[in-house]
């Protein structure tokens, strides 16, 4: 039985660790680009929020892919300390996961007032 769970656990780690990596080079050349556009026009606050928003939302994303590798590995593990290192690295994905969608959501309700009180 153990066998099969290395079987399965081990494709499936690196394939959600790729579509991680994909999320991340794919929103960083997505936000540099943007970033290069928005130099060269008159952006303003607004469009510099929203691309930064944005970016933010897929870094949350790969995060909780990332988060994901990492449970399933937890299951295959056999040594203390690998256990010990994937559990530090859950971890810190999962403080950086909390703070940054702590930071969307107050971004979101500043937004939110300031649209209220220019109505």
């Amino acid at each position: 039985m153990r066998e099969w769970l290395f079987v399965i656990s081990e494709p499936s780690i690196a394939a959600i660790n790729i579509l991680a990596l994909v999320v991340v080079v794919g929103s960083t050349l997505e936000a540099f680009f943007s970033m290069c556009y928005l130099l060269f026009t008159s952006a303003s606050r607004h469009d510099w929020r929203h691309l930064w928003l944005r970016y933010a939302r897929w870094l949350v994303a790969a995060l909780t892919f990332q988060l994901a590798a990492d449970i399933i590995e937890t299951s295959i593990t056999t040594g203390w300390e690998a256990l010990g290192r994937i559990a530090i690295i859950a971890i810190i994905r999962t403080f950086l996961n909390y703070f940054l969608e702590k930071d969307l959501a107050e971004v979101g309700d500043r937004e939110r007032e300031q649209k209220e009180k220019a109505v």
